[in-house]
């Protein structure tokens, strides 16, 4: 690697540990900056960029996949982004796709609408849309539509969970729930009523029926298999919020695994799954370990 380049990655590095905007580009952007930069040339690569799954401005995606995926039928991740519904963009989780499609899958990664242009159930709805561009056209980027799993982070964790369990967001658009094989839930509020914060207020509190709007509420027997995941130290989602769809998943008979990670905070186990930060949680070995258990 170039010199200025190390010299770039330490200074983002830097920024990022200080929680700066210094560099006027959000953290998971200056992640993915990174990340880039170390990335070996040619092991995944961005196919698809822009890719409307729907009419509206921010009904796009992105797809990455590894090298030589045409023609094949790879396992499929959809990977939604945290920010509290309010903020993100799929081009700065490049990290997330080149992690996982260096490793044999195809990884959707899809921007949703966000608050306050919208309210709950948009967000879900958008969500869920995605998998149904998948189911219908990731066979061109050499993926497999049987094979699909979903994933998130924060805010994006709560997507993936509520399209993998309330089923009647893929029944609605005319797609069968089953074709979630598995989810990976990172650092997510599944368990946050009464909506004690801007961000959930904001989010969530015009919705007449609360219930309908956590993951909890919709925990069943055949839910596809679910990987939990959250940081000890996490002091952004609250610590029951894990627990309690563990306990709700137990008691109905579902398949889950959780996973805690000791001091790890909100951000750890994303963060986890670039290169740079591997170390802060062992967000990717855990995901690939469940995901080629029950998605292959």
């Amino acid at each position: 690697m170039a010199y200025w380049k190390i010299a770039l990655g330490l200074i983002l590095v830097l920024g990022i540990a200080a929680g700066s905007f210094f560099f006027f580009v959000s953290p998971p952007r200056q992640l993915d900056l990174i990340d880039g930069m170390m990335a070996s040339e040619g092991e995944s690569s961005r196919v698809g960029e822009g890719v409307r799954f729907g009419d509206r401005p921010r009904q796009q995606l992105d797809v990455w996949a590894p090298k030589d995926a045409a023609g094949k039928k790879l396992p499929v991740l959809i990977f939604y982004y945290g920010g509290s519904w309010h903020w993100g963009s799929r081009s700065h989780y490049g990290f997330v796709g080149r992690a996982f499609a260096a490793r044999g899958y195809v990884v959707v990664i899809p921007d949703y609408r966000l608050v306050p242009d919208v309210r709950f159930p948009t967000f879900v709805e958008d969500s869920a849309l995605a998998v149904k561009w998948t189911r219908d056209h990731i066979a061109d980027f050499g993926g497999d539509p049987a094979r699909i799993a979903v994933a998130g982070h924060s805010a994006g964790a709560y997507n993936a969970a509520m399209v993998a369990l309330d089923a009647h967001y893929l029944q609605a658009i005319g797609v069968d729930p089953k074709i979630i094989r598995a989810g990976l839930l990172l650092a997510g509020p599944f368990d946050f009523y009464p909506f004690d914060g801007p961000a959930t207020k904001a989010a969530f509190g015009d919705w007449p029926r609360p219930a309908e709007t956590q993951p909890v509420s919709f925990a069943r027997a055949d839910a596809p298999p679910l990987l939990i995941m959250q940081g000890t130290a996490d002091d952004v989602v609250k610590p029951r919020n894990a627990p309690a769809l563990a306990a709700r998943l137990k008691a109905v008979g579902a398949v889950f695994e959780q996973r805690d990670y000791a001091g790890a905070n909100h951000n750890d186990p994303i963060m986890g799954l670039s290169r740079p930060f591997r170390g802060n949680a062992p967000t990717l070995a855990d995901s690939l370990a469940f995901l080629q258990k029950h998605d292959r």
